[in-house]
């Protein structure tokens, strides 16, 4: 028999569905990408928007799923997320992380089809420090994949790959990112954006060259930072309600 569905808080949903718009709002995410939490009174279970641009996402659109499979326990004729496997992977390897982003985020991609590194290029970007691992899906995959994370097996490997770390790089697609709350999470996927766009600008104004925040100083701003999310989000947020 299958299980029922589980009402989540309400302002966890609302939360999930302002994520979406800022994500949009802010360049992360276009048609394409997703925004996901953790069901707050059944952390097996995880809540995303059915298969939809985000900027278009409002409450009944939200589905609820099984973190050990990635199907939805509440579809009532709703498509979900070919790639909810992402989603379903990582909630189960990683207990901290409770919510995720998988974007195709454009100024990202190229860190991950070249040899340099995507380092913490200034504060707001510092919970990059410590290494950002690039999932390569031929290894997983073989040779011909379209680059999804379309399946249990896909979405495992990339978990394994992104290992303790807040960001990875999907190659030739996107990235993920992982926090401890919906806005945490929005905060990194954000800047993660806007560091890889800093630093590609850095290392072409230095000619390949440029000072990285070193180990010590990513640590201590990211302990920082953490204090000061909510700031970031009550304007995202605002910008995203008077842009719908």
């Amino acid at each position: 028999m299958a299980s029922a569905a589980i009402p989540a808080d309400p302002a966890l949903i609302d939360d999930l569905v302002a994520a979406n718009r800022i994500l949009y709002n802010e360049g992360v995410v276009d048609g394409f990408g997703h925004v996901s939490v953790r069901h707050d009174k059944a952390p097996d279970r995880f809540l995303l928007a059915r298969s939809m641009a985000p900027g278009l996402v409002t409450a009944a659109d939200i589905m609820q799923f099984a973190a050990h499979d990635g199907e939805p326990i509440d579809a009532e004729g709703r498509t979900p997320y070919l790639e909810r496997f992402i989603h379903s992977e990582i909630y189960q390897a990683r207990p901290d992380v409770v919510a995720i982003v998988h974007s195709h985020s454009p100024a990202v991609i190229p860190f991950g089809v070249v040899k340099r590194q995507l380092q913490p290029i200034f504060h707001m970007g510092s919970f990059l420090g410590g290494g950002v691992p690039v999932f390569e899906i031929r290894d997983a995959g073989g040779p011909a994949t379209d680059m999804l994370i379309r399946n249990l097996a896909l979405g495992a490997a990339l978990a394994a790959a992104l290992g303790d770390k807040p960001v990875a790089l999907l190659r030739g697609h996107g990235n993920v990112v992982v926090g401890g709350s919906l806005r945490e999470v929005t905060f990194r996927a954000v800047y993660t954006e806007v560091n890889a766009r800093l630093a590609a600008e850095a290392l072409r104004l230095g000619d390949g060259e440029a000072v990285f925040l070193s180990d010590a100083e990513a640590a201590a701003a990211t302990a920082t930072n953490r204090a000061q999310i909510g700031r970031a989000w009550d304007l995202w947020k605002a910008r995203a309600v008077a842009a719908a």
